[in-house]
C-alpha cells in the first residue's frame, strides 16, 4: 500500500520517542483537516487503512503506539464527521487493550479517551467491547495502565449518563457475567458503574436489582 502520509510523518509516528510520535500525530491531524476542507474523503480513508494495516498490527511496539495516537488524531481532525469512520477507527484501539506491551495498553486507553471525547453518543455502539476492556484493564499489573483506564472509565460514565438511548438491559447482562470476580480492582469498577447509573434520573435501576443482588452480597461476604 502506497504511503499516503509522506516519509517524514511516517518516520515520526514510528519513532521510539513519544515527542516524535506526538509530532507525527499532529501532522496527521493537520493533513486530515486539509483533506476534509477539500472534501477528499477517499484520501482520508486511505490514511486510516494505511495506519491500520501498516502500524496497528506491526510486531514493533513503537509502530503500534504510533497507530493509536494517529487514529485519535484522525478522529479529532474529523470532529463530528468522524462517526462515519468509527467502524474502522475503534476496533484496532479496542484490540490494543490486550496488547502484550503495557505502554501500548496505556496508549490504547488514551486513544480511546480522545476518540470517545469527540464521538460522544456515537461511541455507544461499541460500549460492550469498551466495557469489557475496561473491566480487564482495571486489574492490569501496570499502575499507569490502571490510571489510563480510570480516566477513560470516567468519560464513558459521563457519556452513558447523558444519553437516554443507553440500554440498561444490555448493561445488566454485562454486569451479571462479571459480578463473581475476585479481583478487588475489578469489583471496584463494577460497583462504580452500579452507583453512577443508579444516580442518573432517567435510568431506573431498581427493577434490575434482583439480577445482580446475589453478586453484590457475594462481594460483601468476602
Amino acid at each position: 500500500m502506497t504511503d499516503p502520509l509522506g516519509p517524514n510523518t511516517t518516520r515520526n509516528l514510528c519513532d521510539k520517542m513519544y515527542e516524535k510520535r506526538k509530532q507525527g500525530a499532529q501532522e496527521v491531524e493537520t493533513l486530515v483537516k486539509e483533506l476534509t476542507a477539500n472534501d477528499e474523503k477517499e484520501r482520508i480513508l486511505q490514511i486510516v487503512d494505511y495506519l491500520i494495516v501498516n502500524f496497528s498490527t506491526s510486531p514493533n511496539g513503537n509502530h503500534r503506539k504510533g497507530a493509536l495516537i494517529a487514529l485519535a488524531a484522525v478522529t479529532i481532525a474529523l470532529g463530528p464527521e468522524s462517526h462515519s469512520l468509527l467502524n474502522k477507527l475503534v476496533p484496532p484501539v479496542i484490540k490494543s487493550f490486550s496488547d502484550q506491551d503495557s505502554r501500548v495498553r496505556y496508549y490504547a486507553c488514551e486513544s480511546m479517551y480522545n476518540i470517545s471525547k469527540v464521538a460522544r453518543a456515537k461511541i455507544l455502539p461499541f460500549f460492550n467491547e469498551i466495557f469489557d476492556g475496561l473491566f480487564k484493564l482495571f486489574s492490569d499489573t501496570d499502575p499507569q495502565v490502571q490510571k489510563g483506564a480510570q480516566l477513560l472509565d470516567r468519560l464513558m460514565k459521563d457519556i452513558t449518563s447523558e444519553n437516554e438511548s443507553f440500554s440498561v438491559d444490555a448493561f445488566v447482562l454485562l454486569l451479571k457475567d462479571r459480578l463473581y470476580v475476585g479481583n478487588p480492582f475489578a469489583r471496584q469498577f463494577l460497583l462504580g458503574w452500579i452507583q453512577v447509573l443508579d444516580s442518573v434520573p432517567h435510568i431506573e435501576m431498581l427493577p434490575y436489582l434482583p439480577e445482580f443482588l446475589d453478586g453484590i452480597f457475594n462481594m460483601v461476604s468476602d
